[in-house]
């Protein structure tokens, strides 16, 4: 356990004026689940991208067993031994589960002709060897956000490597998958894999890693054994500021009267019959289990899934709410799971991504008034704390965190009266997620609803005045948020 199989020294790296990585140390040793810890934005990506080639040092050496070692491209770090687990999944959703798990690696036999047989076979093999089933065939595309990220844990898994590096793996997994993954991941180390592990979840940290490495603002901070150090600690060295509260407090307000009434909704073959009422100045919690149809609700809600029955009521009118125009013009808005694909426009601009969906304010007829969204970019920006060197910067060129208040400020902007956050925090540190909180307790306050899903009970339970419970597609219940509820109360109903 002692012997570093992995060791970058001095690693060092500029984006123009921007220090991402100023003389960096990461020891690793062979066989241990070592945690690479810090906000979003403090180097973590970038360390990483230089391990596997994406990025070239501008200083420093990588070791491999002390051996010095470059790798130019993922390729080369793949064949070298180390495979990655990534947060923004890298899967081609036109190919099936099996495509995409042998992805550049496609076996043939003596003719040259491809062997899917074989691969079908160690596909099978390998998914039964996580307790873990997957229909070969079945397309990326059809995948949930779980199934994703089981695919691409799965991918990496199979490339029998010596490093694996999984970036956030658990972000989108139910607690029972979370154990599966952790089951597997204690195997690999007693087989002797040495693990990477990144994650905000910290609470994961404690149960699962030996070792850990902080890095703040592209600077080493510490290196503990995991067992030597407590959770307050490690987001004070996060942050770089002691931090009493992981939750913020919030100023106590009246409810107001109904805002939003869903009434018998259906989708074909999943929600049945669910009923429920959303209040002026609420917080409206959803929990469960991934794919018990919390994510199915607000995409039902916006429009944006066909709905085989249901009425609505918004402020005491009936509406119709077929598209996601509808629901945008009776003042909802989404901020999905998936904030890549469906949430933002992550080749454009902060400008672009704020405006796009509100050029009607900065238009007249169809002409674009230049000024005023630069303008109006600006001030959201200012007002979410977005930070980022200008609003004329790519979106994907931001940190984790910085992304969502954009996605948020897109729909602040727009002025919703209902905001449905499915994941809010996800993949985000613990200060950006303080921050967001922030904002979401300030848009209630302004008289805003908001619909809150979230996978993490505590935040669940920090947040919401009400809390409602799905599983398999049925409402199991809707308490109000009280002392005396307790966690184990909610996952009993979230079991069914």
């Amino acid at each position: 356990m002692q012997e570093h199989i992995l060791s970058m020294r001095g690693i060092t790296k500029a984006f123009g004026s921007t220090v991402a990585l100023d003389n960096v140390d990461l020891n690793v040793r062979a066989g241990e689940i070592h945690a690479l810890l810090g906000e979003n934005g403090a180097g973590k990506s970038t360390l990483m991208k230089i391990l596997n080639g994406v990025y070239a040092a501008d200083k420093g050496e990588i070791l491999i067993n002390g051996v010095p070692t470059v790798f130019r491209n993922i390729r080369e770090a793949m064949a070298g031994g180390i495979s990655f687990v990534f947060q923004e999944l890298n899967l081609v959703l036109s190919l099936s589960t099996l495509e995409n798990a042998f992805l550049g690696r496609l076996k043939s036999d003596s003719r040259g002709i491809i062997d899917w047989k074989s691969m079908t076979a160690e596909f099978n093999g390998f998914m039964k060897s996580i307790d873990f089933e997957m229909d070969p065939g079945r397309l990326v595309s059809e995948l949930s956000i779980a199934e994703k990220q089981m695919v691409e844990i799965a991918r990496a898994l199979m490339l029998d490597s010596k490093i694996i590096v999984m970036d956030e793996p658990t972000a989108t997994l139910s607690s029972e998958e979370i154990h599966k993954l952790f089951n597997i991941i204690r195997i690999l180390k007693n087989k002797g894999i040495t693990i990477i592990y990144i994650s905000h979840r910290l609470e994961e940290i404690f149960q699962i890693c030996d070792r850990l490495t902080v890095l703040r603002d592209g600077k080493n901070i510490c290196t503990l054994d995991v067992a030597e150090t407590t959770k307050p600690y490690l987001i004070e060295q996060m942050v770089g500021r002691s931090m009493d509260y992981e939750f913020p407090e919030r100023e106590a307000h009246p409810i107001g009267e109904p805002v939003l009434d869903v009434k018998n909704l259906f989708t074909p073959g999943f929600l049945q019959g669910i009923n429920f009422t959303l209040y002026r100045g609420e917080i409206l919690g959803i929990a469960g289990l991934v794919g018990s149809g919390r994510s199915e609700i607000a995409r039902a809600v916006f429009g944006a899934d066909k709905i085989e029955k249901g009425d609505f009521w918004v402020d005491g009118k009936k509406v119709s709410i077929r598209s996601t125009m509808n629901a945008k013009a009776l003042s909802i808005g989404l901020v999905p799971e998936d904030r890549k694909d469906e949430g933002s426009s992550i080749e454009l601009s902060v400008m672009k991504n704020i405006t796009i969906t509100n050029l009607d304010k900065v238009s007249r007829g169809i002409v674009l008034n230049r000024r005023k969204e630069v303008r109006e970019a600006k001030r959201m920006v200012q007002e979410l704390g977005v930070k980022t060197p200008s609003i004329h910067h790519r979106l994907d060129q931001l940190s984790g965190g910085n992304q969502q208040k954009v996605v948020l400020a897109k729909w602040l902007y727009n002025d919703a009266d209902i905001l449905i956050l499915d994941e809010p925090t996800r993949g985000i540190d613990v200060g950006a997620k303080y921050e967001i909180y922030l904002l979401i307790y300030e848009m209630v306050k302004r008289g805003k609803s908001v619909i809150m899903i979230s996978s993490e009970l505590p935040e669940i339970f920090a947040l919401s005045d009400r809390i409602m419970v799905m599983y398999e597609g049925c409402l199991q219940t809707c308490v109000e948020n009280h002392e005396g509820l307790k966690p184990e109360d909610i996952m009993g109903f979230a079991l069914g």
